[in-house]
């Protein structure tokens, strides 16, 4: 069963509408797009770039890598292989953002990574 863990507030997100966060030891991006907290593995499924170095467009997430665009939803990438882990959010009356600890969508590989999974390393590849 998933437990709570208050990471942000959402005045937090509402200059850049992305923030990284750790849950569990593992990077977690936030992102506000239109008016909703989501949350994924920060670390992509295809290059492991951080996805809070990329950008939000038209409530997509684009990776800074190869510019591979992830629903913030779901975590599936457009017309591509894999899927980013998504988070259960809540976000409270007085702007306490919680994620849950046990993803609601797992991750899957891509198949198409130069690396080993970083994300369970906690790291970004250079």
């Amino acid at each position: 069963m998933s437990e709570w863990v208050h990471v942000a507030e959402l005045k937090e997100l509402t200059r850049r509408k992305k923030k990284q966060v750790i849950v569990d030891g593992r990077p977690v991006a936030l992102f506000l797009i239109d008016g909703e907290v989501f949350a994924l593995d920060d670390v992509c499924v295809h290059k492991e770039r951080f996805l809070t170095k990329g950008t939000i467009l038209d409530g997509q997430v684009i990776c800074p890598g190869h510019q591979w665009k992830f629903d913030p939803r779901s975590g599936r990438p457009e017309d591509q292989p894999g899927c980013q882990a998504t988070w259960p959010v809540q976000v409270s009356d007085s702007g306490a953002v919680l994620v849950g600890t046990v993803p609601a969508t797992p991750r899957e590989s891509s198949g198409l990574e130069d690396t080993p999974d970083v994300a369970a390393a906690g790291s970004e590849r250079p």
